[in-house]
């Protein structure tokens, strides 16, 4: 990794993922699911605000930092993986919102879009967010396993 090949740039692309990923949050937010686990207190509530903080530098530097070697946006094999992510993500959640709320639904919620973040990053060789998406994608599994597995 060359820190010289990065640079300040808005990435659009990571900003429309952003969005695709957050856009079942909001939904929740003002819809509740039926037995709605998600809104019970979490038991980690410290772990939580860490992976807040990393999940907003995840944006920032996704969003906010170009590398200038990558190629123009296309559908390598990260970016179908990381759609397939996404899409996956969205299955989780009409899932939950049946009244599915076990362990393998609160995994798929927090790996996938820890995923589909990561291969986008890969794809256009962003390795400075591949530092904060990692930290929130470990705080987000560990926060999920304590309270919900």
């Amino acid at each position: 990794m060359k820190l010289r090949e990065h640079k300040f740039g808005f990435d659009v692309w990571a900003a429309v993922l952003f969005l695709i990923i957050m856009l079942p949050n909001i939904i929740w937010f003002f819809v509740p699911a039926p037995r709605d686990i998600l809104r019970n207190a979490s038991k980690t509530e410290i772990l939580d605000i860490f992976a807040t903080v990393f999940q907003v530098l995840t944006l920032a530097t996704l969003c906010a930092i170009k590398n200038t070697t990558a190629k123009k946006i296309s559908l390598s094999p990260c970016v179908i993986i990381s759609a397939a992510s996404c899409l996956a993500y969205y299955v989780a959640w009409v899932m939950y919102y049946c009244g599915i709320a076990n362990g393998g639904i609160f995994v798929c919620l927090c790996i996938f879009p820890c995923g589909a973040f990561m291969l986008y990053a890969i794809d256009r060789k962003n390795f400075i967010a591949i530092i904060p998406i990692t930290v929130f994608a470990v705080l987000h599994f560990i926060s999920t396993a304590i309270n919900f597995l």
